[in-house]
């Protein structure tokens, strides 16, 4: 079960600030139960609502729009931080940040500002872009299709992988209209028409609520639509590597998770083995070096995320000011990003396995394994329970499944005994 929150020290201030006490607190909160939270499937609703209180998805607007004017490196360092304290809410936000930076971060209109206004107030964005239908190679133009009805459009169709959604209060759905010009839209998640289905059965991450969502007859105003072009949305060059990296990031979390917990592992340990180089297990050279090389692979994992990022400040710079050397800055950007996708530092099963080779069944945070597409891996899923909070749709329900405990097989050897 969750553990309750505690919201006293996240009173939230006049200004966002990423380098804020508040922003301890917040990441101390949703830390506390994160490890119950994963073994129980116990989606965390709470964590979510203490990040709209904090205003954390307002970090990138700039501060007269009401946000904290972080850069991306600075995003980035809170990313990482979020995904030690609890990479399910980590991997819940990427699509939001995704989002912002594509279409709120620099308002072009009136229904853009009502979204940076949204975004500055605490709003959470969501993503319902992929479906199962194979396309054709090279083609991405959505089977969500957007109708002309009158003034505005009618959107219709279904989406799967919608990371994040359920805990949304907005939804960036990728569609086209009767042309094939592909769009995004981004409207309210309780418009009538849209049903959010809590369906993800995956392993690792299983509480990121990446379901179904279908769309029938929804109604979308026209100044809702943004159609792809070079200088907008999805049409904006190596527009992608920010999300990428998010994935990055949150592996690099997951690392430093695994640093702590093997360290309170190691030092709680009182008993050792009878051919042991020392008589208490802290003191053990083995276990020390082991602790070690997972230290410096979280080390590694973080700088080569943080040098991305850095990278991804230049190239955004450039296109806002229109430089045009800007799309070269993006491609650099983007080749950082997948070098640091493809580290061997952002290899979260070496580090587990030492973990759980050198004293004893390795700490919940080495369960989830994000690999580089975002898919996740874990050693053994379990029930679902969803904490009650007030209905936000009529049209949104949860659905259950119940997977097999962990096989007896997998019990490792405790060296002690």
């Amino acid at each position: 079960m969750n553990k309750p929150v505690s919201t006293s020290a996240l009173a939230s201030s006049d200004r966002l600030d990423s380098h804020s006490p508040d922003i301890d607190a917040l990441l101390g909160s949703i830390a506390e139960g994160a490890s119950d939270r994963e073994r129980e499937r116990v989606l965390p609703f709470p964590e979510i609502d203490l990040i709209r209180k904090a205003r954390l998805g307002a970090l990138r607007l700039p501060t007269e729009a009401g946000g904290a004017g972080a850069t991306i490196r600075a995003l980035f360092e809170i990313v990482i931080r979020l995904g030690e304290a609890d990479a399910n809410v980590a991997h819940i936000l990427r699509n939001h940040f995704s989002v912002v930076e594509r279409l709120v971060r620099r308002p072009k209109d009136d229904q853009h500002r009502q979204w940076q206004k949204a975004v500055a107030d605490g709003a959470i964005i969501g993503l319902a872009a992929t479906e199962l239908d194979t396309p054709k190679v090279g083609n991405v133009t959505p089977n969500t299709t957007l109708t002309a009805d009158g003034d505005d459009y009618l959107l219709n169709g279904t989406k799967y992988y919608s990371t994040g959604t359920l805990y949304s209060d907005y939804v960036l759905v990728r569609t086209a209209d009767a042309s094939a010009t592909n769009a995004a839209v981004l409207i309210p998640v309780n418009r009538e028409g849209i049903e959010l289905v809590d369906d993800w059965d995956g392993l690792g991450q299983r509480l990121t609520a990446t379901g179904t969502s279908h769309f029938r007859n929804v109604r979308v105003k026209r100044q809702e639509v943004v159609f792809d072009a070079p200088d907008a949305g999805y049409g904006i060059p190596y527009s992608n590597t920010f999300a990428q990296l998010f994935l990055t990031a949150i592996n690099a979390g997951i690392s430093r998770a695994i640093l702590r917990d093997a360290t309170a592992l190691v030092r709680s340990r009182k008993r050792t083995f009878y051919y042991a180089p020392s008589e208490i297990p802290a003191d053990d050279p083995l276990l020390q070096q082991t602790i070690g090389q997972i230290a410096s692979g979280a080390f590694a994992a973080e700088t080569v995320v943080l040098a991305a990022a850095e990278a991804l400040d230049v190239a955004t710079d450039a296109f806002d000011a229109g430089d045009a050397n800007a799309v070269e800055a993006a491609h650099r950007a983007a080749l950082l990003s997948a070098k640091a996708r493809s580290s061997p530092t952002n290899s979260r099963s070496e580090a587990a396995a030492c973990c759980s080779t050198s004293a004893a069944p390795p700490p919940p945070r080495s369960r989830p394994i994000l690999t580089a597409t975002g898919a996740t891996h874990a050693l053994w899923p379990r029930t679902i329970r969803t904490p009650s909070r007030p209905a936000r749709s009529a049209n949104m329900r949860s659905a259950a499944r119940h997977c097999p405990p962990r096989a007896s097989s997998d019990r490792r050897l405790d060296p002690a005994r």
